[in-house]
């Protein structure tokens, strides 16, 4: 089994910044592309930013220009850096991995980490 555990979510106020960080462990054989999903009440989860293997990066329209994303194959750690945040991007932030394990290497599943709260608040 594979496990993606996020850390760096917490309160921050508009304007400021927060690094959020997923490490993925367990059986893995290859992690392929990794992302961020954010969810709000009353909204649909949507795709914030995608990092491939090769380091290529992709953005929601909306984060273009404030939040950065970043990989440590090394670490099995992918990274969100957001900056200039605003409230209405409060919402719970999910890590999301495409990996392959050693039981079944050929075979790419979806992970997913357990969410962590964002808050953009004075």
């Amino acid at each position: 089994q594979v496990q993606l555990v996020e850390s760096g979510g917490g309160l921050v106020q508009p304007g400021g910044s927060l690094r959020l960080s997923c490490t993925a462990s367990g059986s893995i054989f290859r992690i392929y592309a990794m992302g961020w999903y954010r969810q709000a009440p009353g909204r649909q989860r949507e795709l914030v930013a995608v990092i491939s293997s090769a380091g290529s990066t992709t953005y929601a329209d909306s984060v273009k220009g404030r939040f950065t994303t970043s990989r440590d194959n090394a670490k099995n750690t992918v990274y969100l850096q957001m900056n200039s945040l605003k409230p209405e991007e409060t919402a719970v932030y999910y890590c999301n991995a495409v990996i392959s394990t050693w039981f079944r290497v050929s075979q790419e599943d979806d992970y997913w980490g357990q969410g962590t709260q964002v808050t953009v608040s004075s």
